[in-house]
Protein backbone atom coordinates (compact mmCIF):
# COMPACT_ATOMS: atom_id res chain seq x y z
CA UNK A 1 0.00 0.00 0.00
CA UNK A 2 1.48 3.68 -0.34
CA UNK A 3 2.69 5.47 2.00
CA UNK A 4 0.33 7.77 1.86
CA UNK A 5 -1.87 6.76 4.57
CA UNK A 6 -3.04 6.50 8.08
CA UNK A 7 -3.37 3.41 10.53
CA UNK A 8 -6.36 3.24 13.02
CA UNK A 9 -4.77 2.23 16.19
CA UNK A 10 -7.53 3.42 18.59
CA UNK A 11 -11.16 3.80 16.20
CA UNK A 12 -13.06 4.76 19.56
CA UNK A 13 -16.66 4.67 20.27
CA UNK A 14 -17.51 5.89 16.61
CA UNK A 15 -15.41 7.29 14.28
CA UNK A 16 -16.65 7.06 10.44
CA UNK A 17 -15.81 9.25 7.30
CA UNK A 18 -17.81 12.31 6.01
CA UNK A 19 -17.51 15.01 3.94
CA UNK A 20 -20.55 17.10 2.37
CA UNK A 21 -22.57 13.64 1.76
CA UNK A 22 -24.57 12.44 -1.42
CA UNK A 23 -27.65 14.98 -1.52
CA UNK A 24 -30.25 14.37 -4.62
CA UNK A 25 -30.53 10.60 -4.16
CA UNK A 26 -33.41 10.82 -1.66
CA UNK A 27 -36.18 9.72 -4.98
CA UNK A 28 -33.72 6.27 -4.72
CA UNK A 29 -34.38 5.58 -0.39
CA UNK A 30 -30.43 7.26 -0.42
CA UNK A 31 -29.66 9.65 2.65
CA UNK A 32 -27.53 12.70 2.51
CA UNK A 33 -25.54 12.04 5.04
CA UNK A 34 -22.33 13.79 5.49
CA UNK A 35 -20.45 15.54 8.40
CA UNK A 36 -23.27 16.39 11.50
CA UNK A 37 -21.61 19.05 12.23
CA UNK A 38 -20.63 20.52 8.82
CA UNK A 39 -19.02 23.91 10.09
CA UNK A 40 -16.63 22.10 11.60
CA UNK A 41 -15.76 19.89 9.57
CA UNK A 42 -15.24 22.46 6.93
CA UNK A 43 -13.18 24.24 9.25
CA UNK A 44 -10.72 21.21 9.51
CA UNK A 45 -10.30 21.06 5.41
CA UNK A 46 -9.65 24.74 5.35
CA UNK A 47 -6.75 24.84 8.22
CA UNK A 48 -4.78 21.81 6.15
CA UNK A 49 -5.44 23.35 2.85
CA UNK A 50 -7.78 20.43 1.60
CA UNK A 51 -10.68 21.33 -0.83
CA UNK A 52 -13.99 21.96 0.91
CA UNK A 53 -14.87 18.19 -0.52
CA UNK A 54 -12.21 16.36 1.14
CA UNK A 55 -13.18 13.57 3.36
CA UNK A 56 -12.68 14.16 6.90
CA UNK A 57 -13.38 11.94 9.98
CA UNK A 58 -15.82 12.30 12.61
CA UNK A 59 -15.37 11.23 16.23
CA UNK A 60 -17.78 10.62 18.97
CA UNK A 61 -17.55 10.93 22.51
CA UNK A 62 -13.98 9.35 22.94
CA UNK A 63 -12.03 10.59 19.68
CA UNK A 64 -9.64 7.97 17.96
CA UNK A 65 -5.84 7.40 17.51
CA UNK A 66 -4.15 7.36 14.22
CA UNK A 67 -0.53 6.72 13.19
CA UNK A 68 -0.15 8.36 9.50
CA UNK A 69 2.60 6.54 7.10
CA UNK A 70 3.87 9.53 5.86
CA UNK A 71 4.40 13.15 7.39
CA UNK A 72 1.08 15.12 7.19
CA UNK A 73 -0.96 18.23 8.72
CA UNK A 74 -3.36 17.67 10.68
CA UNK A 75 -6.22 19.71 12.12
CA UNK A 76 -8.92 18.82 14.92
CA UNK A 77 -11.87 20.95 15.25
CA UNK A 78 -15.62 20.37 16.28
CA UNK A 79 -15.97 19.45 20.14
CA UNK A 80 -13.06 20.63 21.96
CA UNK A 81 -10.51 17.68 23.30
CA UNK A 82 -6.78 16.91 23.93
CA UNK A 83 -4.48 16.89 21.56
CA UNK A 84 -1.57 14.96 21.53
CA UNK A 85 1.48 14.00 19.38
CA UNK A 86 3.79 10.93 20.89
CA UNK A 87 2.45 11.77 23.95
CA UNK A 88 2.82 15.32 23.89
CA UNK A 89 0.40 18.32 23.76
CA UNK A 90 -0.63 19.62 20.32
CA UNK A 91 -3.15 22.73 19.50
CA UNK A 92 -6.92 22.04 19.10
CA UNK A 93 -7.85 24.17 16.09
CA UNK A 94 -4.96 24.74 14.77
CA UNK A 95 -2.38 22.89 11.70
CA UNK A 96 -0.31 19.83 13.23
CA UNK A 97 2.95 18.86 11.80
CA UNK A 98 2.71 15.19 12.77
CA UNK A 99 5.60 12.79 11.27
CA UNK A 100 5.87 9.90 9.77
CA UNK A 101 5.26 6.65 12.38
CA UNK A 102 4.15 8.97 14.94
CA UNK A 103 1.14 9.22 16.68
CA UNK A 104 -2.00 11.28 16.89
CA UNK A 105 -4.26 10.83 19.54
CA UNK A 106 -7.14 12.72 19.68
CA UNK A 107 -9.34 12.87 23.18
CA UNK A 108 -12.37 12.40 24.60
CA UNK A 109 -14.30 15.79 24.13
CA UNK A 110 -14.39 18.25 26.93
CA UNK A 111 -17.96 19.31 25.70
CA UNK A 112 -19.92 18.32 23.11
CA UNK A 113 -19.94 14.77 21.55
CA UNK A 114 -18.11 15.28 17.68
CA UNK A 115 -15.09 15.96 17.12
CA UNK A 116 -13.16 16.15 13.56
CA UNK A 117 -10.22 15.30 11.99
CA UNK A 118 -8.46 17.00 9.02
CA UNK A 119 -5.57 15.44 7.04
CA UNK A 120 -3.86 17.03 4.41
CA UNK A 121 -5.11 15.38 1.29
CA UNK A 122 -7.95 13.69 2.87
CA UNK A 123 -9.41 10.49 3.55
CA UNK A 124 -9.20 9.01 -0.07
CA UNK A 125 -11.60 5.93 0.45
CA UNK A 126 -13.53 5.39 -2.39
CA UNK A 127 -16.26 7.39 -3.18
CA UNK A 128 -20.13 5.48 -3.29
CA UNK A 129 -22.66 7.53 -5.41
CA UNK A 130 -20.38 10.91 -5.16
CA UNK A 131 -19.33 10.56 -1.75
CA UNK A 132 -17.15 8.97 0.62
CA UNK A 133 -19.56 9.36 3.66
CA UNK A 134 -20.44 6.40 6.02
CA UNK A 135 -24.09 6.25 5.95
CA UNK A 136 -25.01 4.32 9.44
CA UNK A 137 -29.09 3.80 7.91
CA UNK A 138 -27.88 2.50 4.15
CA UNK A 139 -24.69 0.84 5.22
CA UNK A 140 -23.73 2.84 2.07
CA UNK A 141 -19.84 3.93 2.08
CA UNK A 142 -16.69 2.78 4.42
CA UNK A 143 -17.65 0.92 7.53
CA UNK A 144 -17.22 2.69 10.74
CA UNK A 145 -13.33 2.75 11.87
CA UNK A 146 -11.88 -0.58 13.25
CA UNK A 147 -8.62 -1.00 15.60
CA UNK A 148 -6.18 -1.98 13.13
CA UNK A 149 -7.78 -0.68 9.79
CA UNK A 150 -5.63 1.34 7.11
CA UNK A 151 -7.36 4.49 5.64
CA UNK A 152 -5.81 5.74 2.20
CA UNK A 153 -4.80 9.14 1.78
CA UNK A 154 -4.90 11.78 -1.17
CA UNK A 155 -2.04 13.80 -2.32
CA UNK A 156 -1.75 16.65 -0.41
CA UNK A 157 -2.50 20.62 -2.32
CA UNK A 158 -1.43 24.20 -1.29
CA UNK A 159 -0.18 25.17 1.61
CA UNK A 160 -1.86 24.75 5.03
CA UNK A 161 -3.27 28.29 7.10
CA UNK A 162 -1.23 29.89 9.44
CA UNK A 163 -3.38 31.18 12.01
CA UNK A 164 -2.63 31.43 15.85
CA UNK A 165 -7.04 31.63 16.51
CA UNK A 166 -10.00 30.73 14.99
CA UNK A 167 -13.57 30.84 15.74
CA UNK A 168 -15.50 28.31 16.77
CA UNK A 169 -19.29 27.82 18.02
CA UNK A 170 -18.83 26.80 21.76
CA UNK A 171 -21.05 23.18 22.55
CA UNK A 172 -24.91 24.80 23.63
CA UNK A 173 -25.85 24.91 27.03
CA UNK A 174 -28.80 25.32 25.60
CA UNK A 175 -30.32 24.36 22.18
CA UNK A 176 -32.24 26.01 20.82
CA UNK A 177 -34.08 24.94 17.61
CA UNK A 178 -35.81 27.53 15.29
CA UNK A 179 -39.25 25.48 13.77
CA UNK A 180 -41.35 26.24 11.07
CA UNK A 181 -44.79 24.75 11.98
CA UNK A 182 -45.88 21.91 8.99
CA UNK A 183 -46.63 20.19 6.94
CA UNK A 184 -48.56 18.01 9.59
CA UNK A 185 -49.74 20.23 12.14
CA UNK A 186 -53.02 19.92 11.93
CA UNK A 187 -52.46 16.49 12.80
CA UNK A 188 -51.98 17.79 16.65
CA UNK A 189 -54.21 19.31 19.25
CA UNK A 190 -53.89 23.09 19.83
CA UNK A 191 -52.14 22.24 23.26
CA UNK A 192 -50.08 20.06 21.71
CA UNK A 193 -48.57 22.71 19.21
CA UNK A 194 -48.23 25.58 22.37
CA UNK A 195 -46.73 22.37 24.42
CA UNK A 196 -44.15 22.28 21.29
CA UNK A 197 -42.90 25.97 21.14
CA UNK A 198 -43.42 26.86 24.79
CA UNK A 199 -42.07 23.59 27.02
CA UNK A 200 -38.42 22.57 27.95
CA UNK A 201 -37.39 18.89 26.85
CA UNK A 202 -34.05 17.16 26.80
CA UNK A 203 -31.43 15.49 24.62
CA UNK A 204 -32.29 12.08 25.00
CA UNK A 205 -29.53 9.15 25.05
CA UNK A 206 -31.10 7.42 22.48
CA UNK A 207 -30.01 10.14 19.63
CA UNK A 208 -27.36 9.51 16.71
CA UNK A 209 -26.83 10.75 13.17
CA UNK A 210 -29.93 9.44 12.40
CA UNK A 211 -31.89 11.91 14.37
CA UNK A 212 -31.60 13.83 17.71
CA UNK A 213 -34.24 11.90 20.10
CA UNK A 214 -35.84 14.22 23.20
CA UNK A 215 -37.34 13.57 26.66
CA UNK A 216 -40.26 15.70 27.84
CA UNK A 217 -44.04 16.59 27.61
CA UNK A 218 -45.60 13.74 25.08
CA UNK A 219 -47.70 15.85 21.72
CA UNK A 220 -51.35 14.60 21.47
CA UNK A 221 -52.72 13.46 18.48
CA UNK A 222 -55.87 15.34 17.27
CA UNK A 223 -55.80 12.96 14.03
CA UNK A 224 -55.83 8.99 14.85
CA UNK A 225 -54.41 6.57 12.84
CA UNK A 226 -51.30 6.73 10.77
CA UNK A 227 -49.80 8.56 7.09
CA UNK A 228 -49.08 6.64 4.13
CA UNK A 229 -45.17 7.26 3.83
CA UNK A 230 -44.09 10.37 2.70
CA UNK A 231 -40.73 12.31 2.21
CA UNK A 232 -38.76 12.98 4.98
CA UNK A 233 -36.18 16.05 5.18
CA UNK A 234 -33.10 16.90 6.82
CA UNK A 235 -34.79 18.55 9.99
CA UNK A 236 -37.86 17.32 10.04
CA UNK A 237 -39.51 17.20 13.11
CA UNK A 238 -41.29 13.99 13.54
CA UNK A 239 -43.78 12.62 16.09
CA UNK A 240 -43.72 8.91 17.22
CA UNK A 241 -46.16 6.98 19.09
CA UNK A 242 -44.70 7.90 22.39
CA UNK A 243 -45.48 11.76 21.35
CA UNK A 244 -41.86 13.24 22.15
CA UNK A 245 -40.45 14.88 18.98
CA UNK A 246 -37.60 13.46 17.03
CA UNK A 247 -35.32 16.08 14.99
CA UNK A 248 -33.79 14.31 11.69
CA UNK A 249 -30.01 14.43 11.40
CA UNK A 250 -27.98 13.54 8.19
CA UNK A 251 -28.33 10.08 7.97
CA UNK A 252 -32.20 9.89 8.39
CA UNK A 253 -34.92 7.88 6.23
CA UNK A 254 -36.03 9.63 3.08
CA UNK A 255 -39.48 8.66 4.15
CA UNK A 256 -41.80 7.94 6.94
CA UNK A 257 -45.67 7.38 8.06
CA UNK A 258 -45.45 9.38 11.70
CA UNK A 259 -46.39 13.29 11.77
CA UNK A 260 -43.83 15.85 10.67
CA UNK A 261 -44.86 18.90 13.13
CA UNK A 262 -42.20 20.89 12.35
CA UNK A 263 -39.05 21.53 10.15
CA UNK A 264 -35.76 22.76 11.75
CA UNK A 265 -33.95 25.82 10.04
CA UNK A 266 -30.99 24.33 8.53
CA UNK A 267 -28.48 26.75 10.70
CA UNK A 268 -29.72 25.58 13.56
CA UNK A 269 -28.41 21.59 12.86
CA UNK A 270 -24.91 22.21 13.57
CA UNK A 271 -25.12 22.72 17.08
CA UNK A 272 -28.14 19.77 17.30
CA UNK A 273 -24.12 17.73 16.53
CA UNK A 274 -22.95 18.65 19.61
CA UNK A 275 -25.98 18.63 22.08
CA UNK A 276 -24.78 15.76 24.66
CA UNK A 277 -27.78 13.97 26.56
CA UNK A 278 -29.37 15.29 28.69
CA UNK A 279 -28.87 18.91 27.26
CA UNK A 280 -31.99 21.23 27.27
CA UNK A 281 -33.93 21.94 24.02
CA UNK A 282 -36.22 24.66 23.28
CA UNK A 283 -38.04 24.83 20.41
CA UNK A 284 -39.11 27.67 18.87
CA UNK A 285 -41.87 28.69 16.01
CA UNK A 286 -40.60 31.12 13.00
CA UNK A 287 -42.92 32.84 10.63
CA UNK A 288 -43.43 30.94 7.41
CA UNK A 289 -41.66 32.28 4.44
Amino acid sequence: MSDRALAVVRAGALTTVQDRGRPGHAHLGVPRSGALDAPAAALANRLVANPPEAAVLETTLNGCALRPRSTVTVAVTGAPCPVTVDGRPAPWGAPVRVLAGALLDVGSARAGLRSYVAVSGGVAVEPVLGSRSTDLLSGLGPAPLTDGAVLPLGRPGAVHARVDVVPHSAPPAELVLRVTLGPRDDWFTEPAVRTLTTRAYRVSSASNRIGLRTEGPSLERAVSGELPSEGMVLGAVQVPPDGCPVVFLADHPTTGGYPVIAVVRGTDLPAAAQAVPGTPVRFVAVRRR
